[in-house]
């Protein structure tokens, strides 16, 4: 018995050693960053401000630095060469987004395209996307619904500025892209039912923000859905999740429900998508289904909260001028 706990002791020591050894390889291809706490590593240098932190630890430690996000090693690259370099020469190793818990539960289990890994299911879902929702053809038919939706927005500042109204430039822009992309994608407004157009936009907004939230359990391992749950992200994240869920079974519904037969440039990406799952469309040796739908309006919906973030910021640089 005293000879068997003996050689498990040396062969602990040896395997310990071996670890060690091939740890100080490894690190001497790592580079170089600010020293770690224990569980946290580096959270606890991010501040406020991320994006001020780490522009003033690459000012100190160099343009590429590494820093340990909890349990994640990060590799933040600070310099147009450096970002050059890992962009065009290691694209393939840098081109999918980390799997995180809001972008997960968001994206059906990452059955979009904005968030799913770079890989074979990506590529279908892109070419089909390509093909049948972003095509010039498709794109070209929607034109009507731009004009008037521009022409609207337009008559709406008129009839402000005439009555001396002050107008929210950055309220109408959002509204403008939020009925473009809802005729567009859903083929009508939703101003008359229970989401109508302020609850609606409030339901995005809750979506966006838990995609851009700080999850415990993307950084810490084992006990960070814990630290979720205690505040209230977990519950937050599940009731968008179930929110805009309904809302998008609602647009399904009503299209499945509707017996008119529409002519392929009437049709709405919902009609697209639907015609997919009926005939049984396959990615990836997986059967399209509604999950699928409901994945790719979540990425119009990203699309159309990025463009109105950028409009919003092109009007802020305007008023500061």
């Amino acid at each position: 018995m005293s000879f068997f706990l003996v050689c498990l002791l040396l062969l602990s020591v040896l395997f310990l050693m071996k670890k060690k050894q091939n740890m100080k390889k490894q690190n001497k291809n790592l580079p170089p960053g600010p020293s770690k706490l224990p569980i946290i590593g580096n959270l606890h240098q991010l501040g406020t401000l991320p994006h001020h932190s780490l522009w003033n630890l690459s000012k100190k430690y160099g343009p590429v630095i590494l820093l340990q996000l909890g349990g994640v090693p990060t590799v933040v690259v600070s310099s147009s060469e450096a970002t050059r370099q890992v962009l065009r020469n290691h694209d393939l190793d840098s081109c999918s987004r980390p799997l995180l818990a809001g972008t997960g539960r968001l994206s059906y289990n990452y059955r979009d395209i904005a968030f799913a890994p770079y890989g074979n299911y990506w590529r279908k879902m892109r070419k089909i996307c390509v093909l049948e929702l972003f095509s010039t053809k498709k794109v070209q038919s929607f034109r009507f619904i731009r004009e008037q939706e521009v022409a609207s927005l337009i008559d709406s500042i008129s009839q402000s500025s005439l009555s001396a109204i002050p107008v929210d430039l950055c309220e109408k822009m959002m509204s403008l892209t939020a009925s473009i992309t809802c005729r567009v994608a859903f083929g009508k407004r939703f101003e008359r039912n229970e989401f109508d157009e302020g609850k609606f936009q409030e339901v995005v907004h809750e979506a966006m923000t838990m995609l851009g939230s700080f999850s415990a359990s993307d950084f810490l391992p084992y006990i960070g859905w814990i630290i979720d749950r205690l505040s209230g992200l977990q519950g937050r994240l599940e009731r968008s999740f179930h929110d805009l869920d309904g809302f998008y079974q609602q647009v399904i519904d009503q299209h499945l429900n509707t017996k008119e037969t529409k002519h392929e440039e009437e049709q709405d990406i919902t009609d697209v998508l639907l015609k997919l799952e009926t005939n049984q469309t396959e990615i990836d040796a997986v059967k399209f289904t509604q999950s699928h739908i409901k994945a790719v309006f979540m990425v119009e919906w990203t699309l159309v909260l990025s463009l109105w973030f950028g409009l919003w910021q092109s009007l802020l640089g305007i008023q500061e001028q």
